[in-house]
């Protein structure tokens, strides 16, 4: 009886530490993952703020302020748009952080379990162990055996009791440590979760807050449909006048072009960085590619774009997006100075220029400086555009 009890301990020490390694291995990944998983919000969460940084700061450089314009209710309805992205975000890591605190929760109580029932078996080997300290037990029960064979084995038993003792009080220590490592990455988690809740908290009462200016340029701009109407007409004939010219420019460059000269292994290297384009400016999309509606006056159609309105800094630098050659500087009315960078077979526009600092059949580089962004209505504003040949491009598909 005394034999088989031993036997009972030494085999529930092996399974128990069995298990243990197999909550550490399974744990580890699971941690590995929920890791991946914040640190990928987080990234997201960064560039959110940056860019709510960014329009605040637009906000608050704005010269007239008394005057709403369509502008800049586009910028504090794009605000809006990254502080409710900004909140979700914050929504999506609590519910991580809630997930990564229950399996944290429910990993320390089957430590903690665990560590009962080696506590329990341990303290039963050693007092076993103790109670049967006789020496003359061990020697009667091994001259017992039938055969020497079997004496060999029982000799060699006895001797791993020890060993059993020494394993069982291991796999204590190690659980031990488990479960105060568990512990403190509990506590850690509940910390970042309370930060997270109240950084949710005022992200959502500065989205009302944006919400409220909103609704104030919308009542604003209401007051002067009048007034908007006629300079969209002028705006409009601004508009056509800019695509037809470059329409007229891109027909003329690719009817002229023999295939010889076309670097098509610059294309190529254009296309494969759909996607993966440097931002020309720093700045957030005003204005978008094709057709819209406005904003506020719902049955007034915009202008067609053939590419994007960036707001930026006032006077900001504006950057190459990829290695080029310049093929023509031109000035547009409403548009001020335009710069053209041919990239083999694509085609990159850059207007709104109040100084340029390259030239006609200029060689170019990706971040190189084209020039500064002239200031009109009070802010300074690109308009970029993207062609293949002779086919219009949506320049945010390009952009990363």
């Amino acid at each position: 009886m005394y034999i088989s009890n031993r036997r009972k301990h030494w085999d529930l020490t092996n399974n128990v530490k069995r298990l243990l390694a197999i909550i550490l291995i399974v744990s580890a990944a699971v941690l590995e993952a929920a890791a991946q998983d914040v640190s990928a919000q987080r990234e997201a969460k960064r560039k959110l703020e940056e860019e709510i940084a960014f329009i605040d700061n637009q906000l608050k450089n704005i010269i007239n302020r008394q005057k709403a314009t369509t502008q800049q209710l586009t910028i504090v309805q794009k605000q809006v748009s990254n502080r409710k992205k900004l909140v979700d975000e914050a929504d999506a890591e609590i519910r991580v952080l809630r997930t990564q605190i229950n399996s944290a929760t429910a990993q320390i109580n089957a430590l903690q379990a665990n560590l009962d029932t080696l506590n329990y078996y341990y303290n039963d080997l050693i007092y076993n162990a103790y109670k049967n300290r006789d020496n003359k037990v061990w020697f009667m029960y091994i001259l017992g055996s039938e055969n020497i064979g079997q004496g060999y084995r029982r000799f060699a038993y006895l001797g791993n009791l020890s060993e059993s003792a020494n394993a069982q009080a291991d796999a204590i220590l190690q659980t031990q440590a488990q479960l105060q490592t568990e512990k403190a990455r509990l506590d850690s988690l509940v910390v970042v979760a309370t930060a997270t809740r109240q950084q949710r908290q005022r992200e959502y009462e500065n989205m009302k807050s944006d919400e409220q200016k909103s609704r104030s340029l919308v009542n604003s701009l209401n007051k002067s449909k009048n007034q908007y109407t006629k300079d969209l007409q002028t705006k409009k004939k601004q508009v056509e006048a800019l695509n037809k010219e470059i329409e007229r420019i891109l027909k003329k460059e690719v009817s002229g072009q023999k295939a010889e000269s076309i670097d098509y292994t610059l294309a190529g290297r254009f296309e494969d960085n759909k996607g993966k384009l440097p931002w020309p400016v720093q700045g957030v999309i005003t204005g978008r590619f094709g057709n819209h509606t406005h904003p506020v006056y719902k049955n007034i159609q915009l202008p067609t774009s053939n590419g994007i309105d960036i707001t930026a800094a006032r006077n900001a630098s504006v950057k190459c997006v990829f290695d080029g050659t310049v093929k023509q500087v031109l000035v547009m009315p409403g548009y001020n100075q335009c710069v053209l960078v041919q990239h083999g077979t694509y085609y990159t526009f850059y207007c709104r220029l109040g100084k340029v600092a390259v030239k006609a059949n200029q060689k170019v580089k990706a971040g190189d400086e084209l020039g500064t962004l002239d200031v009109s209505d009070d802010s300074s504003v690109l308009h970029f555009q993207i062609w293949k040949g002779t086919d219009k491009q949506n320049p945010e598909s390009w952009l990363r």
